[in-house]
């Protein structure tokens, strides 16, 4: 299938590393032009020359914090008129409900939350303009079906999922979509820090606690970074433009619920 986005710049946050690398590189793969972004210089210029030996679109590496305004200023110095925004940041850690503290919660809703909110407001109106723009958030499974110790997550997550849902139906006649992408057990760092995280608290094996989680998974694996990163590139083509303000989940037919 042609995607139709072939030519169209993309500015991906969060993006030297597992899922929204994986993003990068399938939009690259589809002719996009991409800016990607991390904190760590080698990680992210590693990953920038990663997707240019792969294809043969530009890539530009900013090193930015975009959960500070004059990070996301860079980026949207880099790539000042993106067709596609894909926002991606660090999860909070789990933690007790009992153990968490108010600069916690503030410290969650300006990685999971504010980030992305800046970000889409820095773009929206060039889209807008222009009548093509595609927001992809990817948020978590914990935005539909919660875990214990992981209020921050869904807290902050839950916030930006409400927000974008009410601006989706605004700029919905100007052929911009937005819409959520929500993991669950995707195999990259994350897991395996969960997977860490889990064995030290509980005193089980590393082993134990990864195949815990591929057990928790009805497909019985976990998910690749290759799956999820080509399920953005749909979300961000032309064929995709009746769909907005949608929550997918990529979790292996794990989600309990009917929605």
């Amino acid at each position: 299938m042609n995607l139709g986005i072939t030519g169209k710049n993309a500015l991906l946050c969060g993006s030297s590393r597992g899922l929204g690398k994986a993003c990068a590189l399938a939009l690259a793969h589809e002719g996009v032009n991409v800016t990607i972004n991390g904190l760590d210089g080698d990680r992210l210029e590693a990953a920038a020359q990663e997707i240019r030996d792969a294809t043969s679109v530009t890539v530009t590496a900013v090193q930015a914090d975009q959960t500070t305004e004059s990070g996301r200023a860079k980026l949207l110095s880099a790539c000042p008129n993106p067709d596609i925004l894909v926002n991606n940041n660090s999860g909070p850690p789990p933690r007790d409900f009992r153990e968490c503290s108010y600069d916690d919660y503030i410290h969650a809703i300006e990685m999971n939350m504010l980030a992305a909110t800046m970000m889409i407001k820095g773009v929206i109106g060039h889209m807008e303009e222009q009548k093509f723009g595609r927001i992809v958030n990817i948020t978590s499974a914990m935005v539909k079906h919660p875990f214990q110790y992981m209020g921050l997550s869904t807290a902050a997550r839950c916030g930006l999922t409400a927000l974008c849902k009410a601006l989706s139906l605004q700029v919905a006649k100007n052929n911009v979509t937005i819409n959520n992408l929500l993991p669950e057990r995707i195999d990259t760092d994350r897991q395996i820090f969960m997977a860490e995280d889990r064995a030290k608290a509980e005193g089980i094996t590393y082993e134990q606690a990864r195949a815990d989680q591929v057990n928790s998974i009805a497909a019985k694996r976990l998910g690749l970074p290759e799956e999820f990163g080509a399920t953005c590139a749909f979300v961000c083509s032309s064929q995709a433009s009746f769909m907005s303000g949608q929550n997918i989940s990529l979790d292996g037919g794990s989600n309990p619920g009917i929605l």
